[in-house]
């Protein structure tokens, strides 16, 4: 019966662990985005590209990709600091190859050499959780490399039933990604080198990246189940634009107001990353770790 009962045991191990992986995040005791009035799309945003494939739709700007176009929008202005986001929901179904966005660059400023913060959506195939990819990229490719510092999380919900917040606190000393304000990564300023300090703008977007985005590109865009709808609403944005007084600050990210995160904000960064984490630029050891001296 030693057998059986250790046999058992494991099993229940598993499925204690499997529902604490699917259950919530510990609680943050502070919540940024509730600090931050929710702002119309025009008063804050324009379309870029792809106008024919953006409309509103119950308060909700929907983008759209199929075979003709993707679509996206851009900020009316550029900011050196700032709390940036927006919520949204996920095609459902077959989505491989497709990449639904919010982030911030400066790549029409600084064309090869620019700056990016990345929170994208790496579609999937039917049965497979979408994977959230969050991505800093310094001074670009002006040598022909992009130096990219992804990481990939699961999310602990289903992305494609409702509207969830996704934001990106920008800082002088740090930048911080929420996912319904709970922080899943926080990544320091260590040296000027190693961060991006010029303004950026702010843009969302659907496109085709079917060469990378699902499974390093095992997986292509299938316009057979075309039309795949990006749904945004919530906007919200407060932060230092490119022309603010020195003095100016962006919004907290903690309790402290003085950055970094509190105790309970690290606790449930800590639950996230230990439960949902499937890829660390820092421990890939495929990785040439000399381009990102911050590992």
């Amino acid at each position: 019966m030693v057998m059986p009962l250790l046999i058992l045991a494991f099993f229940m191990l598993i499925g204690s662990s499997s529902t604490n992986a699917q259950s919530n995040p510990p609680s943050t005791g502070f919540y940024p985005s509730s600090k931050i009035n929710t702002i119309p799309f025009n008063q804050a945003y324009r379309s870029l590209w792809g106008s024919q494939h953006q409309r509103f739709d119950q308060n909700s700007l929907v983008l759209w990709l199929d075979s003709s176009s993707g679509s996206g929008f851009k900020s009316l202005k550029s900011y050196k600091s700032g709390y940036f986001g927006t919520a949204v929901k996920l095609h459902p179904g077959y989505t491989a190859g497709v990449i639904t966005s919010f982030y911030l660059s400066n790549a029409e400023d600084h064309p090869g050499n620019h700056d990016e913060v990345d929170i994208e959506f790496l579609g999937t195939t039917p049965g497979k959780p979408y994977t959230l990819q969050t991505n800093v990229y310094i001074r670009g490719s002006g040598d022909g490399k992009i130096i990219g510092r992804e990481e990939k999380i699961h999310l602990w919900f289903d992305p494609t039933k409702d509207f969830h917040n996704y934001a990106i606190l920008w800082s002088t000393i740090e930048i911080i990604f929420f996912v319904d304000d709970v922080p899943i990564r926080r990544y320091p300023r260590k040296s000027d080198n190693t961060f991006p300090l010029r303004p950026m703008y702010v843009y969302g977007s659907i496109w085709d990246a079917s060469s990378w985005a699902t499974e390093n590109g095992r997986y292509k865009a299938d316009y057979r189940y075309q039309p795949f709808y990006g749904r945004y609403n919530n906007f919200k944005l407060s932060g230092c634009d490119a022309n603010s007084p020195s003095w100016c600050r962006p919004p907290s990210s903690s309790p402290a107001r003085t950055g970094g995160l509190s105790r309970q904000q690290l606790a449930a960064m800590l639950w996230v990353r230990r439960n949902f984490k499937v890829y660390d630029y820092c421990r890939d050891p495929m990785r040439d770790h000399t381009q990102t001296p911050e590992c």
